[in-house]
């Protein structure tokens, strides 16, 4: 059975159907490590945001850049390193939809007011660092171009919330519920990969460029002994980490961190460089080194004792 069959909040079973619109893929899979109202092994939940590669004909139609130009801001092949993570007790969820679609790391209305024909909501965030950036829910350039050929509007904007955003933090927080309800506290592991440029930009312990960055929000999503245990297991693999440069945690990790109400949250960005071309986005030699350690990691994960942490 594929690890990522999909599920969906109304589905019992570990690993059944998602449903979508006729025509329209679901914009989410999911695995989970134990039924829903059945313990599940671990209070690990594995997320994976920006693997999504689907590209709705409907965005394509008002976009100027092709698809493989906006391709470059996917995490590519992230979801298979963690694709395993359910026969160790690990609940996860991977994004099918694109990240150029809508950004899964952002707060679903962090949209900047220039993209939209007619005035946003008042409960848009138009004035972010992100959206400035032209990288909020809805991206607004890609590889430093502008995406669309015309102004979107805001019922466009709405439909990809509700069609992509909403179904997936909805299931994202079902599963985490499930972990504190069994457990007494949930573990998140928010997966995602870096351009090597952002890499090299950004200094490992001991000096020299990262190969892995964990974001933890300066300490304010998780317990310290998490990061910790990740950072250590990591090094001992010969990988150079740094912590909270340049990513200290998009949405997901600062929404869901709150180590008070028993969720601990931690975001690994993983430099590209390791396993890819990312000119071609072909994977190469590495990935398999790479899926290896993260399958190592995922272990020792699964059989910590996390009671410490509550």
């Amino acid at each position: 059975m594929n690890a990522w069959d999909p599920i969906t909040p109304d589905t019992a079973s570990p690993q059944a159907g998602a449903t979508a619109a006729p025509g329209r893929e679901p914009a989410y899979e999911a695995a989970r490590a134990a039924p829903e109202g059945q313990s599940a092994p671990t209070p690990l939940v594995f997320a994976s945001p920006h693997s999504g590669a689907l590209y709705p004909p409907e965005m394509m139609a008002a976009a100027r850049l092709p698809e493989n130009v906006l391709r470059g801001s996917e995490d590519a092949f992230v979801d298979r390193l963690i694709a395993g993570a359910p026969t160790q007790g690990i609940s996860t969820i991977r994004a099918r939809l694109a990240r150029a679609y809508i950004d899964l790391n952002r707060d679903p209305w962090e949209m900047d007011p220039a993209m939209f024909d007619g005035d946003l909501p008042e409960f848009a965030r138009g004035r972010t660092a992100r959206v400035a950036a032209g990288l909020g829910a809805i991206a607004r350039v890609a590889d430093g171009r502008p995406i669309y050929a015309r102004k979107l509007t805001f019922d466009e904007a709405k439909a990809r919330v509700e069609r992509a955003h909403r179904p997936y933090h909805d299931m994202l927080t079902r599963l985490l519920a499930q972990a504190r309800a069994a457990h007494g506290l949930a573990v998140l592991i928010d997966w995602h990969s870096m351009p090597a440029a952002a890499a090299r930009g950004s200094r490992a312990r001991g000096g020299g460029p990262c190969d892995i960055v964990l974001g933890d929000r300066f300490g304010a999503a998780c317990a310290p002994e998490l990061t910790k245990l990740v950072e250590q297991a990591l090094e001992e693999m010969g990988y150079r980490v740094a912590r909270n440069a340049p990513y200290a945690g998009g949405y997901t990790t600062e929404h869901y961190g709150r180590p008070a109400r028993r969720t601990h949250a931690l975001q690994i960005e993983i430099n590209r460089s390791l396993y890819m071309n990312e000119t071609t986005r072909e994977p190469t030699e590495g990935l398999a080194t790479l899926t290896a350690h993260v399958e190592k990691l995922t272990v020792l994960l699964a059989g910590a004792d996390w009671s410490g942490l509550k």
